[in-house]
């Protein structure tokens, strides 16, 4: 049961994505995220990657006025940040009329996903900023997305997201439904790839694909030995972040 719920909650991680409407004014005053700390922005950031690749990877923060700012420049062609607005909604049937205030997700991307998958979360957050109200972000995404602004990626790469801690939707296909999940995982560039393709299966604890498509991952978590690890690594900032607010708490 719990490979199963793991499964489904991992699902509501992935993409459909955001673009940035020049200029656009709010019609209406939208609801601002709280920052984080920073010391535990950039940790709970870092944790999305292995260990080798902390040091010199590329870190950002988010400016909840502006958007995601640069907070140190790395050489490792890796990057790091934190995401407070899901992609899932941008892809989901339901109406978009709020921003969630306790979404929370640390992702990393190489050089490949700079330009498409990267680019399009930092488009999201810039639009929040910016005073974009919901339903406006979320129709803006596919227009960007028929008109073929974000690339594909150009090779197989890797999205780390190896933090023992994220929240998101737990199915945006079905409903808002935002829940906590201890999954650490790998995201492998797979365009055009299908589930039939690679003998994939969604509702399994076997690697699988989403978002097939131009877009699409092969999604495959690191094993109960690795996230017991990675868990324990982190034991002091789940804590932390537990005490902050109680939706971060993985007891939840």
């Amino acid at each position: 049961m719990r490979t199963l719920q793991i499964v489904v909650m991992i699902v509501g991680v992935l993409f459909l994505h955001a673009s940035h409407a020049p200029g656009a004014q709010p019609s209406h005053s939208v609801n601002v995220i709280d920052p984080l700390r920073k010391d535990m922005e950039i940790e709970l950031a870092l944790s999305a990657l292995p260990s080798h690749l902390r040091d010199d990877a590329t870190m950002y923060t988010l400016n909840p006025k502006k958007g995601f700012e640069v907070t140190r420049t790395g050489t490792n062609g890796f990057h790091a940040f934190v995401i407070r607005t899901g992609p899932g909604a941008f892809r989901a049937s339901w109406p978009f009329t709020k921003y969630p205030d306790d979404i929370i997700g640390p992702f990393s991307f190489d050089s490949t996903g700079v330009n498409a998958q990267m680019k399009m979360l930092f488009d999201v957050a810039e639009m929040q900023a910016q005073g974009m109200q919901p339903g406006d972000l979320k129709r803006t995404i596919h227009k960007r997305y028929t008109a073929g602004s974000y690339r594909a990626p150009a090779r197989t790469g890797v999205a780390y997201m190896l933090s023992p801690m994220f929240r998101t939707y737990q199915n945006p296909e079905e409903s808002d439904t935002v829940i906590t999940m201890n999954y650490p995982h790998y995201m492998y560039y797979a365009p055009h790839v299908t589930n039939a393709d690679v003998g994939g299966k969604m509702m399994s604890p076997y690697s699988f694909i989403i978002d097939p498509g131009p877009h699409g991952f092969i999604v495959q978590g690191v094993g109960q030995t690795e996230t017991a690890a990675i868990t324990k690594e982190y034991e002091s900032m789940l804590t932390r972040l537990c005490d902050l607010k109680s939706a971060y708490c993985l007891t939840k």
